[in-house]
């Protein structure tokens, strides 16, 4: 098996975070937040119930935010988690627990959010409460003792088991991540030791305040990708912010010193997605047309409802005969398709239309060759299988909204029929352009017009940030508000 290097990419900068995972130099992942647009999973807030739907099995939680949180009979209902974490009922039984026997309007309750709002829905909630370590995850509201999936070695789960069974609060769940593969005895004890008191902090400050009230904040994104996702699979990890990367080095240094030295500061006088060439990549994401190598393409056209894929064979028209062509467009758009679900975090319902299969065995392999795929994304899918319409139906996990609901936002010029680049995609071209001008000797001045509502949010969001790079680079650099200018556009002269 060919081994496939990996690297983690970060991006801190203009009030953004931008986190980009690699795999081979093919961008696989991109995570983005700003200051102000914080993502709310993993919150824990001291709601207050709204509304309860008994028809939907459901209540509405107001949590503070002005939007109500949306929380199920089975997420309130912890006595029926199994081993694994996962509810010990079929969806049919659960349809005999009664929300209005647990939730009434008015009550006080402690839950955590588990998936962002979008689009006109509210975040989903649950009360099976679970506070992440850089090593196990604590459940305090189950007791039971879990291991992750990827963690596929016998001998080393059962010696992982062993460890949790003796670090567990009584009471309590433990869930040992992928990151505690090979981890000490003293490793877990630490993380339980301090995740057991932050929940007992949480229980006091819950204690002490009224409903709605946010009780505790997950890490910012920059801590969740140390935390999380930064393992022994990972080969690099780049930073390009001085402070966090010593913020980096300072954690790993506590938790898994083993990987301090693949933590690396990038200091070129480059954009660092630009220099990596993840820049152009992020771009594409936005388009609904997604070339192959051989000449196919796929086409991804997403809904609220549902996303639905096509296949087409465009200019490959292959070497042998027409089936052979169809089943190599089939598995090479299988394989596109799985990323392009992972890097646009592309969630709920999926139909894709591969091109028509007249060979059972065909059929076969491209499923083979699409689940196979799917395997490498952290989100849990599953594939249905063909209908009979030759359609393939699955499923992906929805935590957060998908990619271009982030990078673009509804047009105000068509009454939502058209998108446009979101501000923040325009203010990261915008630094982009000012800090290539800044490097030409040849000016000592730079001058960016744009629309004035992004003028002056520009202006007052950074306006110290660029008066920092002014100063340093000793040029006038102005923003030019004009209502000439179309929102998703601006133009620089220097």
């Amino acid at each position: 098996m060919a081994i496939i290097i990996k690297e983690i990419v970060v991006d801190v900068s203009f009030g953004q975070t931008r986190a980009a995972v690699l795999e081979d130099n093919e961008l696989v992942e991109i995570y983005m937040e700003d200051q102000e647009d914080q993502s709310i999973v993993g919150n824990i807030y001291k709601g207050l119930v709204d509304n309860v739907l008994p028809g939907m099995g459901a209540a509405f939680i107001d949590i503070g935010t002005g939007k109500n949180a949306f929380l199920y009979v089975k997420d309130v209902l912890p006595e029926l988690l199994n081993y694994n974490g996962e509810l010990s009922i079929d969806s049919e039984n659960i349809r005999s627990y009664r929300i209005e026997d647990y939730l009434k309007i008015g009550q006080e309750v402690l839950i955590q959010i588990v998936k962002d709002p979008i689009g006109n829905k509210g975040a989903r909630a649950t009360t099976h409460i679970t506070l992440p370590g850089r090593f196990a995850v604590l459940m305090p509201t189950a007791d039971y003792i879990g291991v992750s999936r990827r963690i596929e070695d016998e001998a080393e789960r059962e010696r992982l088991k062993d460890m949790a069974a003796q670090v567990k609060p009584p009471n309590m769940g433990i869930i040992v991540r992928t990151a505690g593969e090979g981890c000490s005895l003293s490793d877990l004890k630490s993380d339980m030791e301090f995740l057991n008191t932050l929940w007992t902090n949480v229980l006091g400050k819950s204690e002490k305040t009224s409903a709605p009230k946010l009780i505790h904040k997950d890490m910012s994104l920059f801590f969740r990708i140390v935390r999380d996702m930064f393992t022994k699979e990972i080969d690099k990890l780049t930073i390009n912010n001085k402070e966090y990367y010593e913020k980096a080095l300072e954690i790993i240094s506590m938790t898994s010193p083993v990987l301090k030295s693949r933590i690396n500061y990038f200091d070129k006088f480059y954009e660092i997605f630009d220099y990596y060439k993840i820049e152009e990549k992020i771009e594409k994401i936005i388009s609904k047309k997604v070339w192959l190598k051989s000449g196919g393409y796929i086409v991804i056209d997403q809904t609220e409802a549902l996303t639905v894929v096509d296949v087409n064979t465009g200019k490959y028209v292959g070497s042998k005969d027409l089936p052979d062509t169809v089943l190599k467009t089939n598995i090479e758009a299988a394989k596109e398709i799985a990323r392009q679900l992972r890097l646009r975090d592309i969630g709920g319902i999926i139909i894709i239309d591969f091109i028509d299969m007249n060979n059972d065995e065909h059929e076969s392999l491209v499923l083979e060759v699409l689940r196979n795929a799917l395997k490498k994304d952290k989100n849990r899918s599953n594939v249905l299988g063909m209908t009979h319409l030759g359609l393939v139906e699955m499923t992906r996990k929805k935590v957060v909204q998908p990619k271009t609901n982030i990078m673009q936002s509804i047009c105000p010029y068509c009454s939502g029929t058209g998108r446009v680049l979101s501000k923040q995609t325009i203010f990261k071209k915008i630094e982009f352009e000012i800090n290539k001008a800044l490097f030409n000797k040849n000016n000592r001045k730079i001058e960016i017009f744009v629309h004035p509502d992004l003028g002056y949010e520009f202006i007052n969001t950074y306006s110290d940030e660029i008066r920092s790079l002014s100063e340093k680079y000793n040029k006038d650099i102005n923003i030019i508000p004009d209502e000439t200018i179309p929102k998703d556009e601006f133009r620089i002269y220097n």
